[in-house]
């Protein structure tokens, strides 16, 4: 199969599909799908008596023309170490996810193993790595944050209610922020009902999160969707930026700076993703 490279940049990736590294047959599928980046994974989804054969099947597929991420086990796993040494320099590895990251050295560990060229998302997904989020994201190697919503709640004991759940997830936001990195990850929505995805990426987007995890391809064009500026919301911003060069890019009150730094971004997402103004 001919691989083509992911159209949509990492930085502003909307959706992320996470591919089982048990199911080798379907990472061309997953590669050719509508995900702006494909992540197998190599840690939750892998039994450990299986954990070696799996990280051999990811490495094949990244050495023979195969592109994406890899979610690696975290650092304070029996695993951690063998994943990295199987993945240094494989041509088709665009970066790793690590999961349970629960401080900057565990990122920087695991971007001075790859080398220092590898990119690193932090997975996040504990009440230490909630309270550690700023510093995570300030961490060399730190690539974007993302949300493991599940273990989260298992560790906290938070119900997957919308307000319960705002705190983490602005707070990942805020440390984004904070780390200058792009926005961060939320984590999966189970399932693939097309209103329950709506509401869910849009709580995520609604806090500032620009990209979530998806587990099934249905999901994919909802979240794209969602995550997408509206076809209105181009529209305004064209016609802003059409009006404030046609004024000369004259300031005239203290609301146009702001409006032209939104207008600026809606465009920019718009041109990368596709999106035609209304």
């Amino acid at each position: 199969m001919q691989h083509a490279p992911r159209t949509v940049s990492a930085e502003i990736a909307r959706s992320w599909l996470l591919v089982a590294a048990t199911r080798p047959a379907d990472f061309d599928a997953a590669e050719a799908s509508r995900a702006d980046q494909i992540i197998l994974d190599v840690e939750d989804a892998v039994d450990p008596g299986l954990k070696g054969k799996a990280r051999d099947d990811v490495a094949q597929w990244l050495s023979s023309g195969g592109s994406g991420w890899v979610r690696i086990n975290d650092r304070t796993s029996d695993f951690w170490s063998d994943d990295v040494d199987a993945l240094v320099g494989l041509p088709g590895l665009l970066g790793v996810m690590l999961a349970k990251a629960e401080s900057p050295a565990h990122v920087t560990e695991t971007f001075d193993r790859l080398h220092g060229q590898t990119p690193v998302i932090a997975l996040v997904e504990s009440a230490l790595g909630i309270e550690e989020a700023a510093n995570i994201a300030r961490a060399r190697g730190a690539y974007r944050l993302a949300f493991g919503s599940g273990d989260y709640r298992r560790d906290t004991g938070t119900a997957a209610d919308d307000m319960a759940m705002a705190y983490p997830r602005s707070r990942l936001v805020i440390a984004s922020r904070v780390g200058n990195l792009p926005g961060p990850i939320d984590g999966p929505t189970v399932g693939s009902n097309h209103p329950v995805l709506r509401e869910q990426g849009g709580i995520a987007v609604a806090l500032g999160m620009t990209g979530k995890l998806c587990l099934d391809v249905e999901q994919l064009p909802i979240i794209n969707e969602v995550i997408s500026p509206t076809r209105s919301d181009v529209a305004w911003a064209r016609d802003f930026l059409d009006d404030f060069e046609a004024r000369g890019r004259v300031i005239r009150d203290g609301s146009d700076l702001p409006r032209l730094g939104r207008a600026q971004k809606i465009d920019k997402l718009a041109r990368a993703f596709g999106v035609e103004p209304a």
